[in-house]
């Protein structure tokens, strides 16, 4: 498939593959396909970016190439090398040739500029390992690009970019300028760590993407069959929704929803309280501070009127719980906006 032919047909094609989207995320990737646009999805972690990526590749029938951005990278991560170690070896194998070639030069002069003479032949695409954003552009067949994380790298790293992003092309000096028989799908994410350059937001469309909706991250969990019973989903639902207003270091996923959900259907769970949710909740937090805060936050987040200490000593596996408290009922939508996706 090399385009969707309509907004609608878009949702579908990801909703086939498990993911979620609503209107605007799914004219998002309409318009990408049809206007051969990079798109940058910025928002926190754990809204599904980096998976809408996969879920189009797999919608598509593209393969998926895939820059995992980092601090410290270099451009010849991103784009290409030269393959020193194949050179070096042909440059042995060889050895007989190159002595011919300089067998009767007068001087050391001549030979340095006979063996010059043939540098092209060791700098030619048969040398050239090509790294995501050059395998992209040089594919006989469509593939998206997932740039993950572009907040992570150096700046540098962004004005390489440019090019690529703008024209779909890539310069290599010993060469010439590749461009892309067929443009890549381009995604981009960014967690927001940092500011990214004008130029980079510039050559790309632009979708914030947040936390879903209650109801939409219901149907998430819904259609990964986690095996909880429905009313204890919508209810670990809000909970959930409850832990990310914490300002945890680290604010649970969708992802890990969904693992928190197929967590205690393993372990049989019929009413979510307190205890049972201080036991498992490590599933979702990550950190120590965050399970302090999470701890001394779930009481409420079962049940609005349990009466609980100012401050909660321990941490980890245990709890200062020594009651249960009842489930209580679902609360109204907290607002968030609407933006559906698997984990």
């Amino acid at each position: 498939m090399t385009a969707f032919d309509s907004v609608e047909e878009a949702g579908k094609a990801l909703a086939a593959q498990g993911y979620l989207t609503d209107d605007r995320l799914a004219t998002m990737v309409f318009l990408m396909t049809r206007l051969e646009k990079p798109v940058l999805l910025e928002g926190p972690a754990g809204v599904g970016k980096t998976e809408l990526a996969k879920s189009l590749a797999a919608a598509t029938g593209r393969r998926l190439l895939r820059l995992q951005c980092y601090e410290g990278q270099d451009e010849a991560s991103a784009l290409y090398e030269w393959d020193y170690g194949k050179q070096l070896l042909y440059t042995q194998i060889l050895r007989e040739k190159i002595g011919q070639l300089v067998a009767d030069a007068p001087d050391l002069h001549d030979a340095v500029d006979r063996i010059g003479a043939q540098e092209s032949v060791f700098f030619s695409e048969r040398f050239l390992a090509a790294r995501p954003l050059l395998e992209a552009v040089r594919s006989e067949e469509p593939v998206v690009l997932l740039i993950d994380e572009i907040d992570r790298a150096d700046e540098a790293l962004e004005a390489v970019l440019l090019e690529m992003l703008g024209e779909y092309q890539i310069s290599v000096p010993e060469i010439g300028t590749f461009t892309a028989r067929n443009r890549p799908y381009v995604i981009l994410t960014s967690n927001n760590t940092r500011d990214l350059a004008a130029a980079l937001k510039r050559r790309c469309l632009h979708l914030f993407l947040d936390y879903p909706s209650a109801e939409r991250e219901l149907d998430i969990v819904r259609s990964k069959d986690t095996g909880l019973p429905e009313a204890l989903a919508r209810q670990l639902v809000e909970i959930v929704r409850g832990l990310r207003e914490l300002e945890l270091r680290k604010s649970p996923s969708i992802s890990e929803t969904i693992d928190w959900a197929r967590t205690l259907a393993v372990l049989g769970v019929d009413e979510l309280t307190a205890p049972v949710l201080s036991d498992t909740v490590s599933v979702v937090v990550k950190y120590d501070k965050d399970v302090r805060k999470a701890l001394a936050a779930l009481p409420r987040l079962v049940d609005p009127n349990a009466e609980v200490p100012e401050t909660l000593h321990g941490h980890g596996h245990g709890h200062a719980h020594t009651h249960t408290h009842e489930a209580p009922k679902v609360s109204a939508d907290r607002g968030s906006r609407s933006f559906g996706r698997r984990s």
